[in-house]
């Protein structure tokens, strides 16, 4: 019995995701952090984790040192897993060198630069029968988990339709021009986002989501994207129309160009005999409405729920749990899987029901797809099953 050690790549100072990772790894005490490398400068990576309170042996100047070093370093004080917090378009090349030196990878999404890299990943995912997680951070939710559960169950009858929207509005005007806003240069960075600003940061969370609770897989789609603030080369809105392999229809819709939203992630969910609505920003909230009696509203840690839900919810009901607690869970689970590993244990059905390579090769491929289709005359795409 001990905490899992974490080392982290990116996340240095003045970056907002890399504290999102530290906070959610931290919240339940089991994992802790060991090393980084924080920064693609030298000197800058060596500061933020010294920052951090890491002793200077265990901050480094770039990934590379890193990998070699922690891998030369004894048992009980060599990281675990490596949580991987850059832009895009360095996720594959550090979970590559991590995987080949024999470390866990937990990424933040999308997986990969692009989808042949999420495919190169994957292969070495299980030649190496390593654990890789992805945080896709809304499918933590207590009554995410809960909304799968009902679905699964049949209580809402075949699914026959989605509609599942995300919708923030801090593009609506060029803030990638502004050199204090990081997080808006690199993601409208063809170089470093990849083919997709909205579709590749928030609508793959959406597209991901849908298929979470539906439990259904996307097979289709008809996409129509948007670059709105002028001289823009990527995405900062769009519009999808979804097919699935039951045949259930749906709508996707992300903007980033959205004045006035916040982070308005909704999903709702349409059966045969009743429906169900999400909203990110009330998410201790579950509806079920149905045509033959009263509307239900389902509470986080509330009665009435099933066992997932339960084991992922942190506070009695009534108390807000969000954001965090959701990220935590991710954090919370892939650690209790890497326990397993060391302990020769085999891992309970909550602590693998995380996000992991299978999802980062669809989120990848329906990012490509989505904007090739955009580019094309033609009204429907399949969506392979990669």
């Amino acid at each position: 019995m001990r905490k899992i050690r974490m080392g982290m790549v990116g996340g240095g100072e003045g970056a907002f995701i890399g504290a999102v990772h530290r906070m959610a790894a931290n919240i339940d005490g089991q994992i802790e952090l060991v090393c980084g490398a924080f920064c693609s400068d030298a000197e800058r990576s060596i500061e933020s984790g010294k920052a951090l309170f890491l002793p200077t042996s265990r901050c480094y100047p770039d990934y590379q040192t890193m990998m070699a070093t922690e891998a030369a370093l004894d048992s009980d004080k060599r990281m675990d897993f490596v949580a991987i917090v850059t832009p895009n378009h360095m996720h594959y090349p550090v979970a590559k060198l991590a995987l080949e030196h024999g470390f866990h990878v937990m990424s933040d999404k999308p997986a990969t630069y692009s989808l042949a890299e999420a495919i190169a990943l994957r292969e070495i995912v299980e030649a190496r029968q390593l654990l890789y997680g992805l945080t896709h951070t809304y499918t933590g939710y207590p009554l995410v988990k809960e909304a799968r559960e009902r679905v699964a169950s049949g209580e809402l009858g075949a699914i026959r339709k989605v509609v599942v929207e995300y919708q923030q509005g801090w593009l609506a005007t060029p803030e990638e021009d502004n050199e204090n806003n990081k997080q808006a240069a690199w993601r409208l960075d063809p170089d470093r986002a990849g083919v997709s600003s909205c579709m590749g940061d928030i609508g793959v969370h959406a597209a991901n989501l849908a298929e979470y609770i539906a439990g259904i897989k996307i097979t289709a789609l008809c996409a129509d994207l948007t670059s709105f603030v002028e001289g823009r080369s990527l995405d900062d809105d769009g519009s999808v129309l979804l097919r699935f392999d039951n045949g259930a229809r749906g709508v996707l819709v992300a903007s980033q160009i959205a004045a006035g939203e916040e982070n308005a992630l909704r999903i709702r969910a349409y059966g045969e005999q009743g429906s169900l609505e999400w909203n990110q920003q009330e998410p201790n909230s579950l509806i079920l409405k149905w045509n033959d009696k009263p509307m239900q509203v389902l509470r986080t840690a509330c009665a009435g729920l099933g066992d997932t839900a339960n084991a992922n919810s942190r506070t009695p009901g009534g108390h807000p749990e969000g954001y965090l607690e959701a990220f935590a869970n991710h954090y919370r689970n892939f650690a209790a899987q890497i326990s397993a590993r060391i302990c020769d244990e085999v891992p309970d059905h909550v602590t693998t029901d995380l996000p992991g390579i299978k999802e980062a090769v669809r989120g990848m491929a329906f990012i490509e797809h989505t904007v090739s289709a955009s580019a094309s005359d033609q009204k429907w795409h399949e969506l392979p099953d990669y």
